[in-house]
């Protein structure tokens, strides 16, 4: 039987879609299980590739799992475990996607060096927010904030947004429901500083934190949406800011869940790619937090 399109093939189209990287490029995209040349049968998008996302791939009748963070809990996401130890979960969920014959491709760097960025370009079609984008000018392929104007919305009513459109299971926040929001903000992540103390220049500490408070107090953003969380930076602000009586606040949905919908979209540009010939699904990874 002639083999109508392998899964090379397809991961070749979606590389040709992205911007091009160096021919020495090392990062954390690529296969991380399965066989390039084996005849692609159907595409499966998520998020995170959990044992559930692989279990619906196979049910599905997939076998290439495409998605956008790790497979096997490290952060430079080797395709095999390399901590030193023996790690029986890994070997659990290898022999589950071997037994399978699913092949997982990573595309994490190319989807965000992507103009716009197809993460949260599909984050933002689908919590349905592309008309309250403010039209802010935003540095190209990076996590820059961007910028959403509402009318009419409160602490409390995003919350219930935020929870139904990214189907979660609870919301960490910080501020008054009652209070009435205009300006959110999608911002990235807020790691601690790593390496060396950042810099003063001219009397300001250019930290990706401290950026945002600058946001915050300068362009009258009143709510924060961010990726990963640290406490003592802009979380810390905005809880002083609120006891001060203060409209601000933060809505900590997670670093999975915020990117979640960007996979949604992921299942649409990939159909398209591959001129529908294969059968293309999204499937949601889930909350990864349950609230007690």
């Amino acid at each position: 039987k002639e083999i109508e399109m392998k899964i090379s093939d397809v991961i070749g189209k979606i590389l040709d879609y992205h911007p091009k990287f160096p021919d020495d490029y090392a990062g954390c995209d690529g296969y991380k299980s399965g066989d390039p040349d084996a005849e692609c049968t159907g595409v499966v998008c998520a998020l995170v590739p959990t044992v559930e996302v692989i279990r619906k791939t196979k049910e599905l009748g997939c076998n290439l799992l495409y998605v956008h963070e790790p497979t096997f809990y490290c952060s430079p996401d080797y395709p095999d475990w390399r901590a030193g130890f023996e790690n029986r979960v890994y070997e659990e969920k290898k022999a589950l996607l071997d037994e399978a014959g699913i092949a997982i491709w990573r595309d994490h760097d190319h989807a965000h060096a992507h103009n716009p960025d197809s993460i949260f370009t599909g984050v933002i079609k689908y919590l349905g927010w592309e008309e309250h984008q403010t039209g802010e000018e935003l540095i190209p392929n990076t996590f820059a904030s961007r910028f959403f104007e509402f009318e009419d919305m409160t602490v409390g009513k995003m919350n219930e947004m935020l929870k139904e459109r990214l189907s979660l299971n609870g919301i960490r926040y910080i501020g008054r429901p009652e209070d009435t929001i205009r300006k959110v903000a999608l911002v990235g992540h807020l790691f601690p500083m790593s390496g060396s103390e950042p810099v003063t220049v001219n009397g300001y500490c250019p930290e990706y934190s401290t950026g945002n408070i600058k946001d915050m107090e300068e362009k009258g953003v009143d709510a924060i949406i961010p990726g990963e969380v640290i406490d003592w930076t802009v979380m810390s602000y905005i809880r002083d800011a609120v006891q001060l009586g203060k409209v601000k606040a933060a809505f900590n949905v997670g670093h999975f869940n915020l990117e979640e919908l960007g996979m949604k979209y992921a299942a649409d540009w990939i159909s398209d790619l591959i001129g529908n010939e294969l059968p293309v699904h999204y499937v949601p990874s889930g909350d990864i937090y349950r609230f007690a």
